[in-house]
């Protein structure tokens, strides 16, 4: 591992950014860079309100195909939301799942606040994290909160160990097994967003990965308040490890941030390949 940690110091050396990386490897072996900081998830935090939302309809036996009334009031005209796109007159019904179809895969800010509201809002999702033992981690606002005010980005946070914990207690926790979360797994698998960050490097016909990402505007000093991916990779052995990158107050253009969480990407998966 340390010849890892020293080549991903070398890939962020003079980084006009902060970046958090953290690794585990076989649910063993684990790497840390960087990881005292706080991150803002973006729309990483999307994956922990999905997790929210499974444990949700779990425990109340509610099946994903459950329609839920979409009321035109959470259809902002100036979000990103594919959701929007396709229905802009609202006040329609439309499964769980696929509300959690846009939110993994296209990241919609939309159906992230609708599922918000769904559970119980950012409390509920804050809390249920915190019992799972993901404990240096904040979810406080929603999207449409984060939009208004920039700020409010920062209030969403994680350190990178702690995304990545979270993402192995989805891959093996005996109670994050069932259909709620294969469901889950499925769409992370088949996430459109992000495909120059940490699937870029690796050969889609030998490996699987599922991954959420996490993308910001720039703040008013010009930075982008953070360019993110957190995932799951599975290799042609049965090996696995699960990987978070957080680039933070970034002066770099999009190009660049997106080739850092690459770059470190293709050596994590070279490093665990060739163990």
């Amino acid at each position: 591992m340390k010849t890892l940690k020293t080549e991903i110091r070398h890939i962020i050396k003079d980084k006009k950014a902060t970046i958090g990386v953290a690794l585990i490897l076989d649910g063993e072996d684990t790497l840390a860079v960087n990881n005292a900081e706080k991150y803002p998830m973006m729309s990483v935090y999307k994956f922990h309100q999905a997790l929210a939302v499974c444990d949700y309809l779990q425990k109340r036996h509610i099946p994903l195909s459950t329609s839920l009334y979409l009321d035109k009031r959470y259809f902002k005209p100036d979000t990103y939301s594919p959701l929007r796109d396709k229905y802009p007159q609202g006040n329609l019904e439309l499964p769980i799942s696929e509300l959690l179809a846009y939110t993994m895969q296209l990241s919609d800010n939309v159906a992230c606040d609708i599922l918000f509201d769904y559970i119980g809002g950012v409390n509920v999702v804050d809390e249920y994290i915190h019992s799972l033992g993901i404990n240096d981690v904040s979810i406080t606002t929603t999207e449409d909160e984060m939009h208004q005010d920039m700020d409010d980005c920062y209030k969403n946070w994680t350190t990178p160990m702690e995304a990545a914990n979270l993402l192995e207690l989805f891959m093996t926790q005996d109670s994050m097994k069932n259909e709620y979360t294969n469901f889950l797994k499925h769409i992370m698998i088949e996430c459109e967003t992000g495909k120059d960050r940490l699937p870029a490097p690796l050969p889609e016909s030998e490996v699987k990965i599922g991954h959420k990402t996490g993308t910001s505007d720039k703040n008013e000093r010009g930075e982008y308040i953070g360019i993110n991916d957190i995932g799951f990779v599975i290799l042609p052995d049965g090996n696995r490890y699960v990987v978070a990158v957080f680039v933070k107050d970034s002066k770099e253009n999009m190009e660049t941030n997106t080739k850092i969480i690459s770059d470190i990407s293709a050596a994590i998966y070279r490093y665990a390949r060739n163990r």
